[in-house]
C-alpha cells in the first residue's frame, strides 16, 4: 500500500501566520518562525524516509502555492506542492485525506508547529493504518492528541465527513469530539502519546529549549 505524508502549511506572510505569537515576536518574527518550523519538519521527514517506508510527501499550501517560500521547499526536497481546498480546516483536511484514499494510498496528515511529530511518531502513525501483513488489523483512524485538546496528526485507512463537519476547531474539545464521532461510526481509533503545539507565547521557552537555532536573529519583546 502506498503511503502518503501530507503536510499542511500556511504561507509565511507577516500578520497572517502564527498571529498569536506576534505580541512576543512581532508579525515578521512570527512569520519567520513559522517558516523555520516548516523547514525543520520537512528536513526531519526526509531524513527518516527509509524508516517510514518511503512515503510520497505532499506539501498542502494555503492560500495557494504562489508564495516563493513554497518553491524553496520544493527545491530543497522532492515533494509535491498541492493547494488546500475547502471553506474551513475540517473540509480542507477531509479533501486531502480523501484525495489520497481515493487513489488507494494510506495518508497521514500533519501540521508543522508540533515538535512532538518525530520520526518515531510518524512511523507509529503509518504502522497503525498500514500494518505489516499478519499483524494487527489496521486502525481506521490514528490521531496524535495535543495538550490543548486538539490534535496535530491524523491518519486514515478510511474517512467520513462527520469527523470534520461542525467541529469546534481551535478549542479544547476537538480531540474528544473526534473520538466520540469515531466511536459512533464503530471505527478503530489508535491514539499516539500526547504532544504539544507552538501556539502561544508561553510555548516559546519550551521550543527554544529543544531547538534554539530556530530563534537565531529573532527579537523577543
Amino acid at each position: 500500500m502506498t503511503r502518503v505524508l501530507q503536510v499542511f502549511a500556511r504561507a509565511p506572510v507577516p500578520g497572517r501566520s502564527k498571529t498569536r505569537l506576534a505580541p512576543v515576536l512581532g508579525d515578521d518574527g512570527a512569520a519567520r518562525l513559522h517558516a523555520r518550523l516548516v523547514v525543520r519538519l520537512l528536513d526531519g521527514v526526509f531524513e527518516a524516509l527509509p524508516r517510514l517506508h518511503d512515503p510520497r510527501v505532499e506539501l498542502w499550501c494555503t492560500p495557494d502555492t504562489a508564495h516563493p517560500f513554497f518553491d524553496e521547499c520544493a527545491r530543497r526536497h522532492p515533494l509535491q506542492l498541492r493547494v488546500q481546498q475547502g471553506d474551513d480546516l475540517g473540509s480542507r483536511m477531509h479533501h486531502a485525506l480523501g484525495d489520497a484514499l481515493d487513489a488507494g494510498a494510506r495518508p497521514v496528515l500533519v501540521g508543522t508547529d508540533c515538535p512532538s511529530i518525530t520520526p518515531d511518531a510518524l512511523a507509529a502513525a503509518f504502522d497503525a493504518i498500514d500494518p505489516a501483513p499478519g499483524l494487527t488489523p489496521p486502525s481506521d483512524l490514528v490521531l496524535l492528541p495535543t495538550e490543548d485538546g486538539g490534535y496535530a496528526l491524523i491518519g486514515a485507512s478510511r474517512i467520513d465527513r462527520s469527523l470534520f463537519d461542525a467541529m469546534p476547531w481551535s478549542t479544547d474539545a476537538v480531540f474528544a469530539q473526534t473520538c466520540l464521532r469515531t466511536d459512533r461510526l464503530g471505527w478503530r481509533l489508535h491514539a499516539l502519546p500526547t504532544g504539544w503545539d507552538v501556539d502561544r507565547p508561553e510555548d516559546l521557552d519550551r521550543l527554544r529549549a529543544i531547538a534554539p537555532g530556530l530563534f537565531d536573529a529573532l527579537e523577543l519583546r
